[in-house]
């Protein structure tokens, strides 16, 4: 069957903030997208109150029907899906592998808005990852969904560069706005039968594993930028944390020092508290931290932190048992 020159029924799988740009641009294009597919209800936030996805959210205030299965193969679920007629079908931080019975029934197939810029960073977390490893530009594929985790054919990319104090929900939040608009153009292909996809080099694929709350934890004998990547990296959770005089310190924002001198005191030890920061010493140079967040507190400058509660031996940052200090590189590409 041709869907061609005409406006597509589309069928659209996303559940976080992330999917929100990528619903929103569908619903105001002149497609239709007759149903939405999201993850059941689950707790949420600091008070892990049960409540909607932002996807579904968006998708109850414009009426679109919802379905939010436990299993993707389930007869039910998938009677109802068939049911919508649909054309194509759009994923987006589903967060579920889709299972054959769903990728065989829309005739276009899935398409897929992931966040890197494949093959590099498949996987569950893609711009995350990027951050940690010190990549310098990461972007957006808009690819093919296969049985094979983010293997598919690509039908269009676009880059945004990583500034070197950027966070990964700075970039996650540009990703989703441009993939959104990339996004169009690929339906928009796909609905007039000229799109193109360009098949993967799987030899150069690397794999953005689930962030896991333990990588939170700083190991001051990694370098300073080794570091600066896991902080900013880890946001907006499981964020990076440190212990210091035994108390739990979430490090909220740092900033590499140029031209750290070689050698100094033991890792951790904060060298000194300047006009806006802790000093820290790492494996391989200095770091200012320069906002923290104390437990059952809000954030707060670290300079202020360290005035207050800092001195004689709590001026040093705990080191974890071992050497179990990050191994993401401290440059990407």
């Amino acid at each position: 069957m041709v869907v061609a020159g005409r406006a597509l029924r589309l069928v659209f799988f996303g559940t976080p903030d992330f999917a929100v740009p990528a619903l929103e641009a569908l619903l105001a294009s002149r497609h239709d997208v007759v149903g939405v597919v999201t993850q059941p209800d689950r707790p949420r936030g600091r008070g892990q109150l049960v409540s909607d996805s932002p996807v579904k959210r968006v998708a109850l205030s414009r009426a679109v029907p919802v379905l939010q299965p436990d299993r993707l193969k389930d007869e039910t679920f998938l009677a109802g899906f068939r049911a919508w007629g649909a054309d194509a079908g759009v994923v987006a931080a589903y967060g579920k592998i889709l299972p054959a019975a769903v990728l065989e029934t829309p005739p276009l197939g899935l398409v897929n808005v992931h966040a890197s810029l494949l093959p590099r960073h498949r996987g569950a977390a893609p711009v995350h990852r990027a951050v940690i490893a010190g990549d310098r530009v990461t972007g957006v594929s808009i690819m093919r969904v296969v049985q094979a985790l983010d293997a598919g054919g690509v039908f269009a990319t676009v880059e945004r560069p990583i500034g070197p104090d950027d966070t990964s929900a700075d970039v996650e939040h540009d990703l989703a706005r441009l993939g959104a608009s990339l996004l169009l153009d690929v339906l928009d292909q796909l609905a007039d039968g000229r799109a193109i996809e360009t098949p993967q080099d799987d030899s150069a694929a690397t794999y953005a594993h689930r962030l896991r709350k333990e990588e939170g934890l700083v190991d001051w004998r990694a370098s300073a930028a080794a570091i600066h990547n896991q902080v900013r990296g880890l946001q907006p959770w499981p964020m990076a944390w440190a212990f210091i005089g035994g108390r739990r310190l979430i490090i909220v924002r740092t900033r590499t020092v140029p031209d750290s001198p070689a050698g100094g005191p033991a890792p951790g030890s904060i060298v000194q508290i300047t006009k806006d920061a802790l000093r820290v010493q790492t494996g391989e140079g200095l770091l200012d931290v320069l906002t923290v967040q104390p437990e059952g507190r809000r954030a707060m400058a670290a300079r202020d932190y360290g005035a207050g509660h800092l001195g004689g031996d709590l001026a040093r940052f705990d080191l974890p048992p071992g050497d179990s200090s990050p191994t993401a590189p401290a440059g990407g590409v």
